[in-house]
């Protein structure tokens, strides 16, 4: 059983780590140090509630739903441009770049667009629902539950150690250099994001 915790961490954070655009934008609120907690815990929750749904054996009924794939890559392909374009009026604009005290922001925008980053992109339904939930059928009852388990702690400890651990950046992004840098990372971050849902 602890083996399949284990397993189940490891191919969790493998899937989580990549950079993406749900990992940009908290990286982006942990320097801004706007509702971290909140944030990270939304995402940490949806990906367990995701997870959830692939070990219970909901993956092969998302994967032979094409339209409603279809309908969520082009959503989720409108929003990253959207979003991309956003990030590079930010990288253009010197008076945009400034780090802001801690729950500087609206929370509700902000938990919008984390949402949105969550659940507009088709990759975090194969990755979580489907991989996932395929792989821990290859376990048994307790086992299985440990899988799932251990894949749900990896997305906890991912995204509280990124949005915590952005704080320690800060002196880098004390100079409004560092900021355009990041934010034009994150718009071709967005804009290639897009292009791959689309091509």
């Amino acid at each position: 059983m602890l083996s399949a915790g284990v397993s189940g961490f490891a191919l969790g954070a493998t899937l989580i780590i990549a950079i993406g655009a749900q990992n940009a934008f908290i990286l982006r609120q942990g320097l801004l140090r706007q509702h971290v907690f909140v944030l990270c815990l939304v995402c940490a929750l949806s990906d367990a509630a995701l997870i959830a749904l692939g070990v219970a054996g909901f993956g092969a009924l998302i994967a032979s739903n094409e339209t409603a794939i279809r309908l969520v890559t082009w959503a989720g392909a409108v929003f990253l441009s959207v979003y991309g374009v956003i990030a590079l009026s930010r990288a253009w604009r010197p008076q945009a770049l400034r780090a802001a005290g801690e729950g500087g922001g609206p929370l509700w925008p902000a938990l919008a667009t984390c949402l949105s980053f969550t659940f507009l992109n088709p990759h975090v339904y194969l990755d979580t629902v489907v991989l996932l939930g395929g792989i821990s059928a290859g376990f048994e009852g307790q086992a299985r539950l440990a899988f799932a388990l251990g894949a749900m702690a990896a997305s906890f400890v991912w995204f509280f150690a990124l949005g915590y651990g952005a704080r320690l950046l800060q002196p880098v992004f004390a100079r409004p250099a560092a900021w355009r840098v990041l934010d034009g990372l994150i718009a071709i971050v967005m804009f290639a994001l897009a292009a791959s849902l689309v091509l």
